[in-house]
């Protein structure tokens, strides 16, 4: 295997990226001049040094102190709710939505269907033992906020499952018709959502 295959290979455990997008980043660095190049290698490292892991609510942070938490939970939030998301990337979506101000944490994936050892996909232990110590502070309502597709599911059911003598309310993001789209063009889950989570 020659260089630039070996790159690609790298390439292709990121997310979501085939074959051909990862070929595509090989050559796109090698048109690059080596001044990008060199930074790029030296921000990968700098970035795992500065980023930690938020020690309430395990979102990823630049560390800009001795602090052990995240900016957003060492705001004055609202203490009776907690959202449960899958990933940074879904905390960000809803932080810039402006809709929500308690606090957060971040499951690290979602449990896929037919596996038992949820915590090897989730981080069950570190949400049970947020949750009592939240429950001291007025913890109310748990939010699950998790992708709507068969693994989203599955970790829902298992969160309410396991959760449900937990807090007062557990609830779920409604899903349905987005504004702007056409009935007729809906599929049918979607249909049967925006009915059952109708005001």
């Amino acid at each position: 295997m020659n260089d630039i295959d070996r790159l690609t290979e790298y390439f292709r455990e990121f997310p979501g990226i085939g074959p051909r997008q990862a070929k595509r980043f090989v050559y796109f660095l090698l048109r690059k001049n080596e001044q990008y190049v060199r930074d790029l290698a030296t921000l990968i490292p700098q970035v795992r040094r500065n980023v930690s892991v938020c020690q309430d609510c395990f979102k990823y942070f630049t560390k800009n102190n001795a602090n052990t938490l995240c900016d957003i939970c060492l705001q004055n939030r609202d203490q009776s709710q907690l959202m449960i998301v899958a990933r940074d990337t879904d905390l960000e979506a809803i932080e810039k939505s402006d809709g929500f101000n308690g606090y957060y944490f971040v499951l690290g994936g979602q449990l896929p269907i037919l596996e038992d050892d949820a915590q090897k996909f989730i981080r069950f232990k570190e949400l049970t033992s947020l949750i009592e110590r939240r429950k001291e502070k007025g913890l109310f309502e748990i939010i699950l906020a998790l992708s709507a597709n068969p693994d989203g599911d599955n970790t829902v059911n298992f969160l309410k499952n396991k959760l449900t003598d937990s807090v007062s309310k557990i609830s779920t993001l409604g899903r349905g018709l987005s504004t702007g789209s056409e009935l007729e063009y809906a599929d049918k889950d979607t249909i049967k959502n925006a009915l059952e989570n109708r005001k």
